[in-house]
C-alpha cells in the first residue's frame, strides 16, 4: 500500500495463506493427494503405477511410477503454482482437455500442506541419447528445502509425509483409517479398471490390497480388484452410432453385473467419461433405469462403464477436483447409457419383460390386529437379508413399484376376490380395482410370540413387520371405533400405560414400558393416502402428511434396538458359508472384526479375499444371512466416523438403522384402514416418531395459518 492512499479494512493475503486456502480446495483428504498424483503418472505414460500408504494415508503415501520422468529444471518448475505440460491456454482448455491433469497445482498444493519428496529421472535426455541422472527435490510448506542429485530408476517417485501437519484444523476432520483408506482404494480402483493395460498396485500398511497385470484386460482388472465371483457375472457393453439415441455420446463400452450381483452402496459404479473416472447423477439414473424392476431401490451393480462425448458436449472444469463433469445435454446422456446397458442385458436374457410392473395395481400391505403370521418358509423378520431378497426375484423392488410380471398375469384366488370387496384401501371406494392382502389361513398362520403378524401380499411375500396391537392395548383408537368420531387418538400424557402385562421381545415379562416417557403423535383423522406413499391426516391444528416407510422404518428401529439392549443373540451356522469379498470389503473387515463379532457375526479368513462366515446374528427369532456381512462392512466403512470417535455401539446402531430399513412399508405401496391404525399405534409409541432412523422426517405438519395464508384468506372482509 502507497503512502498516500487511504486506509482500509480489505487486505491483500500473502502467498502463504493463498496457497493454503488453494491447497484446501484441491486436497481435501489424503485420497485427494493420490488422485491427483496417480494422474500424474498416467498422463506420464506410465506402464506400471505403485501406490503405498500407511494408516490410510494420514501417516504417508507413497506414488511409483516408470512414466517419462523429468529433468531437474522440469522437476523445480513443476511444484510451483499453475505451471503445467498438459495445456497451454484458454483454447486448449475450451477444446477439450485430453489429459487428466491440466490445472498445474498438484505439486504446489500437495506440498504446501505437507513434507514432500519427489525422485525422477527422465527416459532419455533432451537429445535422444542415453539416460541422463536422477534428481532429488525435498519440498515443505510450499518452500523447496533442497535440490540434488540422485540415483534412482527412470519415471518418479513422489513421498507424502505428514500430511495436513502445517494445517491441523484440516487433520482434526479426517475420518477413522478404515474410512480414509476407503476413499483411497476407491480412486485406485477407479483408476486401475480404467487402464488395464497399466499394472497397478495398492499396499495398505505393508500388505497388498490388489494388484492388476497390465495386460489390457478389462476382465482381468476387475478380477484382480473384485474377485473371481464378481467377474465372472460381467458381461459386455457395447453400443455406438446408431445404436445410440440422437444426443452427444460418440460410444458406451465396458461390463456390467448381472442383476443378482449387487451390493447396498454406490462404491462399485465406476463411470467414465473420455477416460476421466466422474460421478455424475446422469450416468447413474441410467444405469439404474436400465436394470428396471430386477434390483430393489437400496442395491446396486457392479459397473465399469466408458462414455466418449466430444470435447465440446462436456465440461470437466466444474468441480475443484474434477470429480464431476456438467454435459449440453443431460437427459440425452441419460437416454443414451440406458439404452446400451439396456440392450446389454436383453442380449443375456437378464430382464423380463417391459409390461408395466403394476403403477395401475399397487401391492397391499395388511398389518390388521387379528390377521395371522404365514408360514415360517415366507415370514419375513429385519433380519431378512436384503441380498437374498433382490437375488431371488428382487422382492423390494416389486414392492415399490408394484406387482411383478408373474403376479400380474396372475388371477386373484376366491379369497382374495373376496377381500377386495369388503376390505376397501384408505380412503379408497370399493370396486376401484386396488389389489388386497389375502386374510384366509392358506396365506397365514398363528400370531408370533412378539404379538404381531407378518402379512403377506397377495402372492405370499411378506411386506412389514410393524407389531399390531389389540384393540385394548391401543387405548381404542381406532378411527372407526365408537366415541372417536374418526380420530385417531395418541396416548394421553406421552406415556405408554398398556394396562396388561408387557413381554419383552424374548417373551420375558417386564414392566418397564408403563412409566417410559414418549413423544405422542397429534390426535389424527386419517383421510387417505397420497400416491400410496404418504398418509394424509387432519389434526385439532391443521393437515399432517406421513411417510409411510420412514413410519414404519422407525417403528422396526426401536423394536431392534430394544431386541439387541442387552445380548446379541448369535445363531452358530450347522456349515460355515465361505464368501468371496471384494479388496475394500477385505480389508474393511480386518479392521472391524471385533465389532462385527459384538453384533453377533463371527468369520475367520480363509485367504487374503475369504472368508468363512460361522456364526450370524439371530434377530427377533430370525437369522440374518450369512451374506449380509458385506452389506454391514459397507455400512461401517459409510458410516465417515470421525477418527477416534467410533465405537462399537455406535457401529452396531448404525446397523439396526440400516436394518430397519429392508423390512418396512415402501412407497406406491396401497395400505388397508387397519394397517394404517396399527402403523400410528406403534409409530405413537416410539420415543421419537418424528424421524426415521437415518435423520429424515416421519411428519410434515401444515398449520391451519398457513393453509389459510396460502389461500389469502385474510382479504378485507373476511372472517
Amino acid at each position: 500500500m502507497s503512502d498516500n492512499e487511504p486506509e482500509s479494512e480489505i487486505q491483500q493475503l500473502d502467498e502463504d495463506t493463498v496457497a493454503r486456502i488453494a491447497a484446501g480446495e484441491v486436497v481435501e483428504r489424503p485420497a485427494s493427494a493420490v488422485k491427483e498424483l496417480l494422474e500424474n503418472s498416467l498422463d506420464a505414460d506410465a506402464n506400471r503405477v505403485e501406490v503405498a500408504v500407511e494408516v490410510g494415508g494420514t501417516e504417508s503415501i507413497r506414488v511409483t511410477d516408470d512414466g517419462r520422468g523429468m529433468t531437474e529444471a522440469d522437476v523445480r518448475r513443476a511444484v510451483r503454482q499453475h505451471t503445467t505440460s498438459k495445456i497451454a491456454d484458454l483454447e486448449d482448455l475450451e477444446s477439450g482437455v485430453a489429459t487428466l491433469g491440466f490445472r498445474g497445482e498438484a505439486l504446489h498444493t500437495i506440498g504446501s500442506v505437507s513434507r514432500m519428496r519427489i525422485r525422477t529421472r527422465p527416459r532419455t535426455d533432451r537429445d535422444g541419447g542415453g539416460d541422463e541422472r536422477g534428481t532429488e527435490l525435498v519440498y515443505e510448506g510450499g518452500d523447496v528445502v533442497s535440490v540434488e542429485p540422485t540415483g534412482c530408476p527412470t519415471g518418479t517417485t513422489v513421498e507424502v509425509t505428514d500430511l495436513f501437519y502445517n494445517t491441523p484444523a484440516r487433520r482434526k476432520f479426517l475420518k477413522t483409517t478404515a474410512t480414509e483408506f476407503a476413499h483411497v482404494n476407491r480412486i485406485v480402483t477407479r483408476y486401475a479398471l480404467a487402464n488395464p493395460d497399466v499394472a497397478m498396485s495398492l499396499v495398505h500398511d505393508g500388505r497388498e490390497i490388489f494388484a492388476t497385470t497390465g495386460q489390457g484386460s478389462l476382465e482381468a482388472a476387475v478380477l484382480a480388484v473384485y474377485g473371481r465371483e464378481v467377474a465372472q457375472s460381467m458381461i459386455e457393453v457395447d453400443a455406438g452410432g446408431e445404436e445410440l439415441p440422437v444426443g452427444p455420446l460418440e460410444s458406451v463400452s465396458g461390463i456390467v453385473s448381472h442383476p443378482e450381483t449387487n451390493r447396498a452402496t454406490r462404491e462399485y459404479l465406476a463411470t467414465y467419461v473420455n477416460g476421466r473416472a466422474v460421478t455424475s447423477s446422469a450416468i447413474r439414473e441410467g444405469i439404474m433405469d436400465a436394470y428396471g424392476g430386477q434390483l430393489s431401490g437400496d442395491r446396486y451393480p457392479f459397473v465399469v462403464l466408458f462414455l466418449e462425448v466430444p470435447g465440446d458436449a462436456v465440461d470437466v472444469n466444474v468441480h475443484p477436483r474434477k470429480r464431476e463433469v456438467r454435459f449440453d445435454d443431460d437427459d440425452a446422456v441419460r437416454r443414451g447409457v440406458e439404452s446400451a446397458v439396456e440392450g446389454a442385458l436383453l442380449e443375456h436374457g437378464l430382464l423380463r419383460s417391459r409390461a408395466p410392473r403394476g403403477r395401475s395395481a399397487p401391492a397391499e400391505t395388511d398389518v390388521r390386529p387379528g390377521a395371522d403370521e404365514e408360514s415360517d418358509d415366507h415370514s419375513s423378520s429385519a433380519g431378512a437379508s436384503p441380498s437374498s431378497r433382490s437375488e431371488s426375484g428382487s422382492r423390494e423392488r416389486t414392492r415399490e413399484t408394484g406387482a411383478a410380471d408373474s403376479q400380474a398375469e396372475t388371477k386373484p384366488t376366491d379369497s382374495q376376490a373376496e377381500t377386495k370387496a369388503t376390505d376397501n384401501p384408505v380412503g379408497t371406494p370399493a370396486g376401484k380395482g386396488q389389489r388386497h392382502t389375502a386374510t384366509d389361513e392358506s396365506q397365514t398362520g398363528p400370531l408370533t410370540d412378539e404379538g404381531h403378524s407378518d402379512a403377506a401380499t397377495a402372492d405370499g411375500e411378506p411386506t412389514s413387520t410393524t407389531p399390531p396391537r389389540s384393540a385394548e392395548s391401543r387405548g381404542d383408537r381406532s378411527p372407526t371405533a365408537g366415541g372417536n368420531s374418526g380420530w385417531f387418538e395418541p396416548v394421553d400424557g406421552g406415556t405408554f400405560d398398556p394396562g396388561t402385562e408387557q413381554r419383552t421381545l424374548d417373551g420375558e415379562t417386564t414392566t418397564e414400558g408403563a412409566t417410559r416417557t414418549y413423544d405422542t403423535l397429534p390426535r389424527l383423522r386419517v383421510l387417505g393416502q397420497l400416491r400410496d406413499t404418504f398418509l394424509v391426516c387432519e389434526t385439532p391444528d391443521g393437515l399432517v402428511l406421513i411417510d409411510q416407510h420412514a413410519a414404519d422404518e422407525r417403528v422396526n428401529y426401536e423394536r431392534l434396538r430394544g431386541a439387541f439392549a442387552d445380548d446379541t443373540t448369535a445363531q452358530a451356522l450347522a456349515d460355515p458359508v465361505t464368501l468371496e469379498l471384494t479388496a475394500i470389503e477385505a480389508e474393511t473387515f480386518e479392521h472391524y472384526r471385533e465389532a462385527l463379532s459384538r453384533l453377533g457375526f463371527a468369520a475367520d479368513r480363509v485367504d487374503d479375499r475369504t472368508v468363512a462366515v460361522t456364526t450370524v446374528p439371530a434377530v427377533l427369532e430370525k437369522t440374518l444371512e450369512p451374506t449380509q456381512l458385506r452389506d454391514v462392512l459397507t455400512s461401517f466403512v459409510g458410516g465417515d466416523h470421525e477418527a477416534g470417535a467410533e465405537t462399537v455401539e455406535e457401529l452396531a446402531d448404525e446397523f439396526l438403522g440400516d436394518l430397519a430399513c429392508y423390512p418396512s412399508i415402501t412407497g406406491n405401496t396401497s395400505l388397508t384402514e387397519g394397517s394404517v391404525v396399527d402403523l400410528l399405534a406403534a409409530l405413537d409409541d416410539c420415543e421419537n416418531p418424528y424421524a426415521c432412523p437415518h435423520g429424515r422426517p416421519v411428519i410434515v405438519q401444515f398449520s391451519y395459518g398457513e393453509l389459510e395464508d396460502r389461500f389469502e384468506r385474510d382479504y378485507p372482509g373476511h372472517s
